[in-house]
């Protein structure tokens, strides 16, 4: 029992510190939804003093909308949450993008959502 909760137990650390140095990190939740669909997008960003600004956008091929948050540097929140409501159906590409001054890009993460259209809407 001992060797297989070492191992269970490495086989955590080693999954918790694989892209523990990323700039930025997205999760969309969830990735299937009917429509129309409340998306919870929760963006990991690594404190850095030239962090200005934070947009995230959900783009599809009829629908777009987006937010944008000024980050405080390196004291800024590491995560910080969003919320895009009644999404109407489509493929979305969820971006998240950091820039320094200048307006520079520093880091984008990206995530694909599929809202499909509910039996209720035809």
């Amino acid at each position: 029992m001992k060797p297989r909760c070492l191992a269970l137990g490495i086989a955590i650390a080693a999954a918790t510190s694989i892209g523990a140095n990323q700039p930025l990190a997205i999760r969309v939740s969830p990735a299937v939804a009917f429509a129309p669909a409340n998306l919870v997008v929760r963006a990991t960003v690594e404190p850095d003093a030239d962090n200005h600004e934070m947009e995230i956008v959900a783009d599809a091929a009829s629908f777009y909308r987006s937010s944008t948050i000024s980050l405080e540097g390196a004291s800024a929140p590491r995560t910080t949450q969003f919320e895009f409501r009644s999404l109407p159906p489509g493929e979305y590409e969820v971006t998240a993008v950091v820039t320094g001054a200048g307006g520079r890009r520093r880091a984008v993460a990206r995530a694909h959502v599929n809202v499909i259209e509910s039996g209720a809407a035809r």
